[in-house]
Formats: C-alpha cells, sequence, structure tokens
C-alpha cells in the first residue's frame, strides 16, 4: 500500500507540474493466425499455445511492433497481450514505468520485459544487480533505478505466479547517437554511465535471479551500414522490416527460453 501511495503521489505532482494526462496501458491483443500455426516448426517447443505479456516502453508498443509479435503469435500459437507504454522505463520516475506495468498486469504463463531506452535517456541512474534486494533490505529509495526497477518487477511476476516463465530482452541499439550503438564508445549520459553500461546492468539482474536474457543489442544484426533499411528516419524506433527481422529471433527465443 505504501508503495501504490507514493506511485500515485508521484503521477499527481508530475500532472499537477506539467498539465499532462499520463498514457495508460492499452492492453493490445494480438491472436495466433490458425494457418501460420500449422506450419509452426515450433508446435513442439515447451512454451508453445501460451499467453505471454509484454511489457515496455515505445519499442514494445509501437504499431510496427506488431510484425514482430505477430510472428511469435503465429510461432507459437500464442495469444500476446501488450502493457507497453511509450517512453516508460524500469526507474520508478521515467513515465508510465514497467513497475506500474506489470502491478496492473493479470496472471499470464509468459512474461517478456523488453527494455527500453529511456532509463538512459531519462538521466536515471542505473544501480546495480543488488538494487532492491534482500542485500539491501528492499530499499524502496533504489525504485528509481533502473535496476531496482528489474528486480522489482521480477519479484512482482513471480508473487503474481510462482510457475510462471519470465524472459528479458535487453534494450535494442540506437542511431542517433554514437553511444547507443558502439559498444566501446566512452560517452555517458548525465549520470555518468554509458548505454553499454545500463545494457550490462539489465544482464547482472538477470543473471542473479536465473532470467534468461535475449541479448538484442548483439544479436540485432543492424548496423550503421544497414540501419536506414530497419529504422524510421529519427534512428532511435525501427519500422517494420526492422521488427521483422528481430522477431524472428525473438520467437526462437521464446519458444523454449534459450
Amino acid at each position: 500500500m505504501k508503495r501504490i501511495l507514493l506511485i500515485l503521489a508521484f503521477l499527481a505532482s508530475a500532472l499537477i507540474l506539467t498539465g499532462q494526462r499520463v498514457p495508460e496501458p492499452k492492453k493490445h491483443t494480438l491472436k495466433p493466425e490458425r494457418l501460420a500455426t500449422l506450419k509452426s516448426p515450433y508446435r513442439s517447443s515447451k512454451n508453445f499455445g501460451k499467453r505471454i505479456a509484454v511489457f515496455g516502453g515505445s519499442l514494445s508498443v509501437n504499431p510496427e511492433s506488431d510484425a514482430a509479435k505477430q510472428q511469435w503469435a503465429n510461432l507459437l500459437g500464442a495469444e500476446v497481450v501488450t502493457y507497453g507504454v511509450g517512453g516508460a522505463g524500469f526507474a520508478l520516475e521515467q513515465g508510465y514505468t514497467l513497475q506500474r506495468q506489470v502491478d496492473s498486469a493479470g496472471v499470464f504463463d509468459i512474461y517478456v520485459l523488453w527494455a527500453s531506452t529511456n532509463d538512459y535517456m531519462g538521466g536515471k541512474e542505473c544501480g546495480t544487480w543488488q538494487d532492491y534486494t534482500i542485500f539491501d533490505n528492499y530499499d524502496p529509495a533504489k525504485l528509481n533505478t533502473q535496476c531496482g526497477g528489474i528486480n522489482y518487477c521480477i519479484k512482482t511476476l513471480l508473487e503474481k505466479n510462482p510457475r510462471a516463465e519470465i524472459y528479458f530482452f535487453t534494450s535494442l541499439r540506437f542511431f542517433n547517437r554514437d553511444a547507443g550503438n558502439n559498444p566501446f564508445s566512452n560517452s555517458p549520459n548525465a549520470t555518468g554511465k554509458t548505454f553499454a553500461e545500463y545494457i550490462q546492468g539489465q544482464k547482472d539482474c538477470c543473471a542473479y535471479y536465473g532470467i534468461p536474457v535475449l541479448d538484442q543489442f548483439n544479436l540485432q544484426g543492424i548496423n550503421r551500414f544497414n540501419v536506414s533499411q530497419y529504422y524510421m528516419d529519427d534512428r532511435l524506433h525501427m519500422n517494420e522490416d526492422g521488427y521483422r527481422r528481430i522477431g524472428a529471433v525473438q520467437a526462437a527465443f521464446l519458444a523454449n527460453g534459450f
């Protein structure tokens, strides 16, 4: 109850200061297409026929992302429900945070935490894998770091359904600055951390809890030579071709969790 009141108080103050309405999750649902499902090579996989919930920022919920998520639905015979909201990150004060998204979600077989660029771009602290864990006695102050938010989401989802599979998608590359796609860049954000350090933080949290990770930053296969084929003009958000490219990789990962 204390945490819920904290979130409501923050949102109320944000609305007063900005005069803007915070967008709500639309719970966008995709269902499998029967003929495509019958031809799926994953019919005998562990996760075929399961229900999947997706949480994230704009990269998880933009209309173009349906090109990827429909592939999941068809290849895995799955109903896919998206709770994502544009601008959201894991940190408590980063948009309609993933913490709020998982709070509002129902019980599913599979939960996908799709990391955005928003914590990094919004200057929220990266934190460490120990944030909001038994090691700091679940310190609520750590809920405003990326790592604290990730750990909160994992804990909350497993409390909803201890038998659920939780899978993590790392942040994708972005190309409107070198640090967004160069893993060797030394250019930090306002907190002094590089984008690569935020991605490593994501992996560290998942390693602690044994959560399978799809390293989208390294497996996406998109770079400065082919980015114009797969990204919109802002070089931050993918177009449908970009989602179709990564969607096949995501579906293969979701089939068995590796």
